[in-house]
């Protein structure tokens, strides 16, 4: 009664004061402390047992190995998974029941399903841990077999867990037709008002888009309890129903429930652009409110939050305020925000105080400062990285060194990029695809190609990056034929649709070998309207082949998409110059003038003893001008000297 009640004290006070003890006073001790979250104390008390001559039964297996399933401890299951063998008990089911739901606890389905196996008399508890083990950790299709299964043995009725179990497996396979099938089955057992198997049902239909029948299972539910509130309002934001999620939020509130963490979080990742930074800001209003400032994972989702619709400077405040309490998430989710609004500066700040605050770096932070190392060119700053990554064993991982392939590749060192290719086990799609996407952007397409030709001999099947990769390498050494049947093959041999890149690629192809007409009958037929990329191809295309009917053509197209890009002004501008049409290149450049429409600039930059100098065309404002002109007007006197 003690143990029940919690009052532990007591319960041992009593015990004690024993002057004999038999199996059930140690097993309501053990029963005791294992219920109240004190696992440790429950263990001690077994091995005490034990130790006192007096023999477990299955109950006190059954306390027993849930203690040590809160644990986490493997090897002391292990020991006692072999004390029930031994034992009399050793196909009683609650001991085994208790062994599959630690072996699921532990992730090891293998060792759960073999306990499961050898159950003689399996009971309800019996198959729903197995069902609810297999999908839990990712065999879907297994727990719905097991359940048909159950279901054509007929000794037990389906409970409402098992039918939750059952939803949640048809959820992450995403097979609304199954839930359908297995909702029917859960009304006939009269189960289809009952809140957990409710909560799963509304998940399912949510996740799959059914937002109407993901509202009739809500609403069929008798008693909503908190945890389907959540279901419901976490199906609508996710979906993009943020006005209707936050409808319903306020509901819940007025009916005197207590919002949770997943109820916050499910409201902020529905903010996901400008538009609905409003309902993202009442959002954080409530937070505050509701006194949430300080849990981590909310806070998390807002920094995530505020990335996702612009706000820059509000993910930055909300971090600073949390930086105290901040785990390796919140880094991940600040730098992954600087990483989307191009702050490469930023990154490595955040970086070096990471690292003074001992905060350990994951494969997701690294991504992140190889896509800054990117950004900004920093060849230096990479290898430094790379090291850190060698140290920290992180290297072996086969997204980092993707990350790193990718990096290489993008600051030119193709050599480093191929060396680090070489040194990988099991190289994936992505790591072929850095490679020829790396070799085909710095002109060398013979080897861009060759390596195409290892992949798939290797088996590994291309996707729609490589085939950008390939075209390109097409491209750039002018293999016109080779490009043509390698884009036509993608759809009917890899069932990869072209996209407007993949397109753009081969108006390139096209035009380089000055197949002008070739490539704007290319456009016209595509089945999808052409972006301004695929357009503007064309039209550089027309300023090198000095074809001004067509060029003039692929500018009208691009000004339609886009009357202000000043990319396609200035190439049919030089297009005119360079075809001897000055009263044309004037009057552009009085519309230019007119419409305000201004070139930006040229930008470049290169890293010099840690410092990156960045450049302008025309540039006045560096400090060393003076000696970078100097040095650039000897250069030109050379350059006229040698013609």
């Amino acid at each position: 009664m003690y143990g029940k009640c919690g009052s532990l004290k007591d319960a041992r006070k009593v015990f004690d004061d024993m002057p004999q003890r038999n199996v059930v006073s140690w097993t309501s001790l053990i029963a005791g402390y294992s219920q109240s979250g004190q696992e440790d104390d429950a263990i001690k008390f077994y091995f005490e047992m034990l130790q006192s001559g007096q023999m477990p039964d299955q109950f006190t297996f059954g306390s027993t190995i849930k203690a040590c399933c809160g644990l986490g401890n493997v090897a002391l299951g292990r020991q006692l998974h072999a004390h029930v063998i031994k034992s009399e008990f050793g196909s009683h089911p609650i001991p085994q029941n208790a062994l599959i739901a630690m072996y699921v606890k532990f992730d090891q389905i293998d060792n759960a399903w073999d306990v499961f196996s050898r159950v003689a008399a399996k009971d309800l508890i019996s198959w729903g841990s197995m069902i609810a083990g297999f999908s839990q950790l990712g065999y879907e299709l297994e727990a719905l077999h097991l359940f048909k299964e159950m279901l054509c043995q007929g000794a037990y009725e389906p409970n409402e867990f098992i039918f939750g179990s059952a939803f949640s497996a048809c959820s992450s396979l995403l097979q609304p037709e199954y839930g359908r099938q297995i909702h029917g089955i859960c009304i006939k057992f009269g189960l289809g008002r009952d809140k957990f198997a409710g909560c799963s049902l509304c998940d399912l239909y949510a996740r799959c888009g059914f937002l109407l029948s993901a509202r009739t299972a809500f609403y069929q539910i008798e008693i909503p309890d908190l945890a389907s509130w959540n279901a419901i309002v976490a199906g609508l934001a996710n979906n993009g129903e943020i006005n209707e999620a936050l409808s319903l939020f306020s509901q819940f509130r007025h009916l005197g429930l207590v919002p949770d963490d997943n109820t916050l979080r499910s409201l902020l990742c529905a903010c996901t652009s400008p538009l609905t930074l409003p309902q993202g800001m009442q959002v954080h209003s409530y937070i505050i409110k509701l006194g949430f400032t300080s849990n981590v994972p909310v806070c998390n989702a807002l920094v995530t939050m505020y990335a996702k619709c612009s706000d820059l400077s509000n993910a930055f405040n909300v971090f600073q305020e949390m930086i105290s309490i901040a785990d390796l998430v919140s880094w991940n989710a600040i730098l992954t925000a600087c990483k989307q609004h191009n702050q490469a500066e930023e990154i490595f700040r955040l970086l070096n105080l990471m690292l003074v605050s001992q905060q350990k770096l994951n494969h997701i932070t690294l991504s992140n400062i190889f896509g800054a190392c990117t950004e900004i060119a920093s060849l230096e700053m990479g290898n430094q990285v790379h090291s850190y990554a060698i140290k920290t064993g992180l290297v072996l991982d086969v997204p980092v060194m993707n990350g790193l392939i990718d990096l290489y590749t993008k600051c030119g060192s193709l050599v480093s990029a191929q060396k680090l290719f070489d040194s990988m086990e099991n190289p994936d799609v992505v790591s072929w695809s850095s490679l020829i996407m790396g070799y085909a952007q710095f002109g060398h397409g013979e080897e861009a190609l060759e390596l195409f030709r290892k992949m798939k001999t290797f088996g590994v099947k291309p996707n729609q990056v490589t085939f950008v990769g390939v075209l390109n390498a097409c491209s750039h050494v002018g293999l016109v034929e080779e490009g043509w049947q390698l884009y036509q093959t993608m759809k009917t041999e890899h069932g990869i649709d072209p996209t407007t890149e993949h397109c753009s690629c081969v108006v390139d192809l096209l035009a380089r070998a000055g197949h002008i007409n070739e490539a704007e009958d290319f456009i016209n037929q595509l089945n999808f309207d052409p972006d301004v990329v695929v357009w503007k191809t064309l039209l550089a295309a027309c300023k090198t082949c000095g074809n001004v009917e067509i060029g003039k053509r692929a500018a009208e197209k691009i000004l339609k998409i886009d009357p202000s890009n000043s990319a396609a002004h200035v190439l049919l501008c030089n297009l005119y110059a360079s075809s001897g049409s000055w009263g044309d290149v004037a009057q552009l450049r009085s519309f230019m003038k007119k419409r305000s429409v201004k070139k930006i600039p040229g930008q470049s930059w290169i890293e010099v003893k840690d410092r990156i100098h960045v450049f302008f065309a025309d540039d006045s404002m560096h400090p060393e001008r003076d000696q970078i002109y100097a040095i650039l007007e000897k250069l030109w006197l050379q350059i006229l000297d040698d013609g």
